[in-house]
């Protein structure tokens, strides 16, 4: 196989999000540009989006409903059928209203008779007030047309969403894609299994669009970047369909979920799709791949690449330094569609909706993590552990080109953690500009963000940040090594908040050693945030052990014993592991993420913590006004 003259097609497959692409092609993309590689890209998760929610793609699925006799047929798919001439009328409209094109059709969607209502409009049950009036008019006031039938078109294809999957693929969802085939995988057995089936109808439209963008841009490689384990199953299944048509295009696999578990590959079948696998930071394997392809480098000398040699995996890596983040060049969002990205509004918090809603220009201010001790994360790991930074001067010319490019301001910066003393010296530089832009991130809520500091971060467009507050409880926050206190989160939030910057907290349950009384101290400690106004937004999830974490490398240190794994030939990531305390997380989390929906929606802030449990619950040791005590100590 030899590339004298290399044209590369880098591609986001199915699904990542819908709101704005998914980065790494068009890092990708910039990078392979800046050093003269002819490079271009394709969002085919977007595309596989709109070519199934289409009146043609309507159609379709309505044939597969048709198959499914009426006595076993679920209430959203029987209401599809008998409503489909109202769905297949209203599904254009609807699209191009949530991709901004159509605003005007907003006033009849809130109407509440132009779209036809599935089980997901139960979910308004819940914000009907007090006198029985308008379910929404709380969150959006009389003058929120546009939000409130962005919110109902939301609702609209969540229902659409889940006839196709009880009626099509029960593997598909908006934001994830067969899932299950790729999380933590020991063997390859079960993707296998599945590309080896017949093509539903989400592959076939997959494979059709995959075809036809290979066609376009006529490629001689294919990258496939493949971030969560929700995309692996469809970036295979394209790789399928490039191979079985051209099989001389070579296939490229990257990306997070790569990264994470693919460390320890040894199942050859996966090259039978796949010609080379890349692990961490893309740009320099990719050099020296495109230098191997050329005849200019011998294979033994690839960097942080996996092939298959006479039936075997091997892994090369000859050791090279990583292209500075200061020379990585700018991303590129050329050649993707921006006009017809979705703004989705699934949940009326106005913090929690900036995921979805809005298109933003992702960037990274920083390469890794400048703190990197959590115990909890990966940091054992390239992404984190390798920490490298930029001039404010580049950032800030790099934001420049963007908005020159897109004609868009607005900017997610995709730090593990944006440094404070690199978002100052930001602030400082587009504040010299003069240049007006908005943006939000991930940061820690350490002591360095000043009330001044948070001024300044707003004044130059700062709109929100998101930072991990994990469990809120000074034990557990020592034991992660977060370097944090609840107190003085408090005190951070605060002055985010008060500089008018939304904030969301992280946060987990879960944690080793973390017990019952733990978790209603740590419900406590995020109700008097909220309740403060400290935080606006926040997200329980469920502790995960990896092995590439502190707590999975050294499991004695937080008092457990992993659970033995079984042998790795595929992915591997999580890990079990076995915990004195004995809890029922998996209880408690229910609990946690109900309470957690009506504080985001300021509801039930001065009840009791222990009435979102069920089962005798301690009471909580916190203080009741220990917030409102930490932030008074603080003026």
């Amino acid at each position: 196989m030899s590339i004298t003259t290399p044209r590369i097609l880098s591609v986001i497959p199915p699904m990542t999000q819908l709101n704005t692409p998914y980065p790494s092609t068009a890092y990708l993309t910039g990078f392979l540009r800046s050093r003269g590689v002819d490079a271009v890209q394709e969002d085919i998760a977007l595309g596989l989006v709109l070519e199934l929610f289409s009146p043609s793609g309507m159609a379709a699925i309505r044939e597969h409903v048709r198959a499914i006799p009426a006595r076993k047929r679920s209430p959203i798919v029987a209401y599809f059928d008998e409503q489909f001439d109202r769905y297949s009328a209203t599904i254009t409209p609807a699209v191009a209203f949530l991709q901004g094109r159509d605003p005007s059709i907003g006033h009849r969607i809130c109407g509440r008779n132009f779209l036809p209502e599935g089980p997901r409009f139960a979910s308004l049950d819940n914000y009907i007030d007090d006198d029985g009036g308008d379910p929404l008019a709380w969150a959006f006031g009389s003058l929120g047309v546009q939000d409130r039938a962005r919110h109902l078109a939301t609702l609209y294809l969540d229902d659409v969403a889940d006839v196709l999957r009880e009626a099509v693929d029960p593997r598909f969802e908006f934001v994830r894609y067969a899932e299950s085939l790729a999380r933590s995988q020991p063997t390859f057995e079960p993707l296998a299994r599945a590309l080896a089936t017949p093509p539903t109808l989400v592959d076939q439209t997959l494979e059709k669009l995959t075809l036809a963008a290979v066609d376009r841009s006529k490629p001689t490689m294919v990258l496939l970047s493949v971030p969560f384990p929700g995309s692996v199953y469809a970036a295979f299944r394209m790789a399928q369909a490039i191979k079985a048509q051209h099989p001389e295009i070579v296939t490229v696999l990257g990306g997070g979920w790569v990264n994470t578990e693919l460390r320890e590959l040894k199942e050859a079948r996966v090259f039978d799709h796949i010609d080379y696998i890349t692990l961490d930071d893309g740009e320099r394997p990719l050099l020296a791949l495109l230098e191997h392809l050329a005849g200019q480098r011998p294979r033994l000398n690839l960097v942080r690449t996996y092939a298959r040699v006479d039936g075997k995996v091997r892994y090369f890596n000859n050791s090279e330094p990583d292209v500075p983040f200061a020379e990585v060049g700018t991303p590129t969002w050329d050649g993707l569609p921006l006009t017809r990205y979705l703004s989705l509004l699934d949940m009326l918090n106005p913090m929690h909706r900036l995921w979805s809603d809005g298109r933003w220009n992702k960037l990274t201010v920083a390469h890794g993590c400048y703190w990197k001790k959590c115990s909890f994360c990966d940091v054992s790991l390239d992404y984190i552990g390798r920490y490298d930074g930029a001039p404010a001067a580049l950032l800030v010319d790099r934001i420049e080109e963007i908005i020159t490019e897109t004609g868009q301001t607005g900017f997610h910066f995709v730090d593990e953690a944006a440094p404070p003393k690199a978002l100052k010296s930001l602030a400082d530089e587009l504040q010299k500009r003069n240049r007006a832009i908005s943006w939000w991130g991930n940061i820690r809520f350490e002591k360095s963000f000043t009330p001044e500091l948070c001024n300044q971060l707003a004044d130059s467009g700062c709109i929100a940040v998101s930072g991990g507050l994990e469990v809120a409880s000074d034990r557990l926050l020592q034991l992660m090594k977060k370097g944090v206190s609840v107190d003085q989160v408090a005190r951070v939030t605060r002055a985010f908040s008060e500089s008018g910057i939304l904030v969301h907290a992280y946060l987990m349950y879960g944690f080793p050693t973390q017990t019952v009384q733990d978790t209603v101290d740590a419900l406590e400690y995020v109700r008097q945030l909220f309740m403060e106004g400290c935080i606006q937004s926040g997200f329980f999830h469920r502790f995960a052990c990896t092995v590439h974490s502190p707590v999975g490398l050294n499991p004695a240190e937080y008092g457990i014993k992993l659970k033995a794994l079984p042998p790795i030939t595929f992915a591997t990531n999580d890990v079990e592991f076995i915990d004195p305390t004995g809890v029922d997380h998996n209880a408690l989390g229910k609990a946690l993420n109900k309470a957690l929906y009506n504080y985001m929606h300021g509801i039930g802030l001065d009840e009791d913590v222990r009435a979102w449990f069920s089962g005798n619950t301690p009471k909580t040791r916190v203080p009741r006004h220990f917030v409102s005590r930490a932030l008074s100590a603080q003026r």
